[in-house]
């Protein structure tokens, strides 16, 4: 067994030279998708782009080690930006740093409880939702840089996508989109002209990152300030980051460790919060480019921080020339691949539930740029279309026997807070029948609103001077009638015992 665990993670880091290369190429090219991304939620959540650069690095470089899916980028990026933004502005980014090694601390006891399989209630409508909601948000993320511009930024946008789209039809041992970044960077330094280069997204660090404590009291009413921020960074970083483990398991046909992912999160964090950066998490557009460019192993994870740092500190001069442009146009094919394009023509086929789900999924994360809002909206939709539809599945039907005087209740579907008025509903207590049996034999209680609603209607009927038994009870049902309906069970006598199952 430990052998076999050997070689499968061994695999992961080398599976041949080719493979290898691939890796190496994809993480670089993912590295010039992250830094605006990057760049533009350090903005967001009121911190230096440095900040956010650094986080990067570091959470990639650990969670290459630690994560539970390789290939996935993960980075100082998304819904946790927008957390930490309030906690910025109200307390400054020493307490940030606080709120992200407690997030950190979170999500590795997140991950040591193995609480991640919390993401069995996210149904595949949330997921494709999420997916499209995100490719939306990539491609709406480029229009400020292609809005008001020369035209010069037009023409290279054009050309980067040519670049990318044609350039595999003659050779994939490169990865175009790196070919497009170092074409348009010649061009623009050969011919200058107008137009925006990474220079002017904001400032480069000049130096490596080192290990600090943040500066912030040590007492209860720090932990008061920051400790709800935390559970929100943590709860949002855990829940992209699982999205993204679950998306790239689709996309590879593969299986990952969740509770490892979250717990190396966790790890990463801790980390970037005890070197001066903001916490991060997964970053579905990246990981779906690293994907697109080759990259399926953690070297590719490692790659994209290792080379983060060396653009940043050892090439910095080189990197402030690359044109805005050529990120746009390798962010635009992103969005175009991970829109799930298919989930379009299943409108029509899918149910309508199912739809109805995965556009409300899309529809809250767009208008509140809250990927977390958008997958929360659609689990709760998702769970109230299932509880309707199994609501529906319930029946009641009755007989009576004259000979014996005794009307029979035939339950059968599944009884639980949604269904239980139904059942509730279906006695008839004008009915003249002496005896009633209610049989469930085909019938499941589910929890305590059902034997509540149950307990009511038999208790009305006893008042009525009617004989009642309830008979067909399973185990499980009758251990939850034992534990809530105690006038169910006094009643019962003989007849529960006859007929339980």
């Amino acid at each position: 067994m430990k052998e076999r665990l050997f070689l499968h993670d061994r695999a992961e880091w080398y599976s041949g030279l080719g493979n290898l290369r691939r890796d190496v190429l994809a993480g670089m090219v993912g590295t010039f998708a992250l830094i605006p991304e990057v760049i533009a939620f350090s903005f967001v959540a009121g911190v230096d782009p440095e900040v956010g650069l650094f986080a990067t690095f570091v959470i990639s470089v650990v969670i290459a080690f630690a994560g539970g899916r390789p290939a996935m980028i993960s980075g100082a990026a998304g819904s946790v930006a927008l957390v930490a933004a309030a906690l910025v502005a109200s307390h400054g980014l020493q307490y940030l740093l606080a709120a992200t090694v407690l997030a950190g601390l979170i999500q590795i006891v997140f991950g040591l409880l193995r609480l991640d399989v919390l993401m069995r209630f996210v149904s595949k409508s949330v997921r494709t939702g999420f997916v499209n909601a995100l490719a939306v948000l990539i491609f709406s993320a480029q229009l400020p840089h292609m809005l008001g511009v020369a035209w010069q930024t037009w023409a290279l946008i054009a050309a980067g996508l040519a670049i990318i789209y044609l350039v595999p039809r003659l050779t994939t041992a490169i990865p175009s989109p790196l070919i497009c970044i170092l074409a348009l960077t010649a061009l623009t330094m050969a011919v200058p002209m107008p137009v925006a280069t990474v220079a002017d997204l904001g400032r480069l660090p000049d130096s490596l990152p080192a290990f600090l404590i943040p500066e912030v009291p040590f007492s209860l009413e720090t932990l008061a300030i920051v400790a709800p921020y935390a559970l929100a960074m943590a709860m949002v970083g855990l829940l992209e980051s699982m999205m993204t483990a679950s998306v790239v398991d689709d996309l590879t046909e593969t299986n990952s460790s969740k509770a490892r992912e979250c717990a190396g999160l966790g790890l990463a964090n801790l980390t970037a919060g005890f070197t001066g950066g903001i916490a991060g998490c997964g970053m579905i557009g990246q990981t779906v480019g690293n994907l697109r460019f080759g990259g399926w192993g953690r070297v590719s994870t490692l790659t994209a921080g290792v080379f983060l740092l060396v653009l940043m500190v050892l090439l910095r001069p080189w990197v402030s020339q690359v044109p805005v442009a050529a990120l746009v146009a390798i962010m635009i094919m992103v969005s175009v691949e991970t829109f799930s394009w298919a989930s379009l023509r299943d409108l029509a086929r899918h149910p309508k539930v199912s739809s109805v789900v995965m556009l409300a999924t899309v529809a809250v994360t767009v208008l509140t740029h809250n990927l977390a809002a958008g997958v929360a909206v659609g689990v709760m939709l998702s769970g109230v279309f299932f509880a309707f539809k199994v609501m529906r599945l319930m029946d009641v039907r009755d007989e009576y026997d004259a000979a014996t005087g005794t009307r029979t209740y035939r339950v059968s579907g599944q009884v639980f807070f949604a269904s239980a008025e139904i059942l509730a509903d279906a006695f008839d207590l004008r009915d003249e029948a002496p005896n009633i049996r209610i049989d469930l034999t085909a019938a499941h209680l589910w929890d305590v609103t059902a034997v509540a609603a149950l307990e009511a209607a038999v208790g009305k009927l006893r008042r009525r001077g009617k004989r009642v038994e309830v008979v067909g009870l399973n185990a499980a049902s009758a251990l939850l009638v034992d534990r809530h309906g105690p006038a169910i069970q006094a009643g019962m006598g003989a007849g529960m015992g006859a007929g339980a199952g």
